[in-house]
């Protein structure tokens, strides 16, 4: 008796499409005419799109099967495409390398972002723009500021980083008030304290009441 191990099998091409797929292919390649071809590659394109439709969600799926097809017959199939017949070479290519960009900031909370903003508003002309977008600047400071370390931070400090930022070509007045921000956390741990006295509280007044039904009871 002949015992069928997949040990012994061809190695699965696309191993997402199964066997019966990859020997479907292996069949298709074997017709003598194109008119065969094409009618059974068709059927074999809609059943990949069924075993695995999550290539619905993907740009152009129809051609990322036909791909695929292709690939599977090891290149070998002659079928009328919609698409060009990828190649080998084409399944090999990497893309380049991208390299991480290597940027000095000088305060990393603020981010690229500020500093480009702040060049901008050096070169501004128009005061009262100027004016604007200074205190537009600031105000995104204190937010970055407080999400980045999760604490509040006084006005006077983003004022004095705005103008060592900007080389002290920017500046708002030290009496400006900045935009209220307020670090979440902390009035979560102060409704946390609320909820704990609360409970606190709770379990008092039913002990008492406990106390007095006991000794109503004697």
């Amino acid at each position: 008796m002949n015992f069928d191990y997949n040990t012994t099998r061809s190695e699965l091409i696309l191993a997402e499409y199964g066997r019966n797929v990859q020997n479907m292919v292996k069949y298709i390649i074997t017709l003598p005419t194109k008119e065969e071809r094409n009618k059974y590659a068709q059927a074999v394109i809609d059943l990949m799109g069924f075993l695995n439709p999550h290539l619905r969600d993907v740009a152009d799926f129809k051609h990322k099967l036909w791909d695929h097809l292709h690939i599977i017959s090891n290149y070998q199939i002659d079928v009328d495409s919609p698409y060009p017949k990828p190649t080998p070479e084409t399944k090999e290519f990497k893309p380049d390398h991208i390299g991480y960009p290597h940027q000095r900031i000088k305060y990393k909370h603020y981010g690229k972002t500020v500093e480009k903003l702040i060049a901008t508003a050096i070169e501004e002309q128009n005061p009262e723009r100027k004016a604007a977008m200074v205190q537009g600047i600031a105000n995104f400071m204190k937010m970055a500021y407080v999400q980045w370390n999760k604490d509040n931070v006084a006005d006077e400090v983003i004022l004095k980083n705005l103008a060592e930022l900007s080389g002290g070509a920017l500046a708002l007045e030290e009496n400006v008030n900045l935009q209220k921000v307020e670090f979440k956390q902390q009035n979560n741990r102060q409704n946390n304290n609320r909820g704990r006295q609360n409970n606190k509280k709770n379990r008092q007044r039913n002990n008492n009441n406990n106390n007095n039904n006991n000794k109503q009871r004697h």
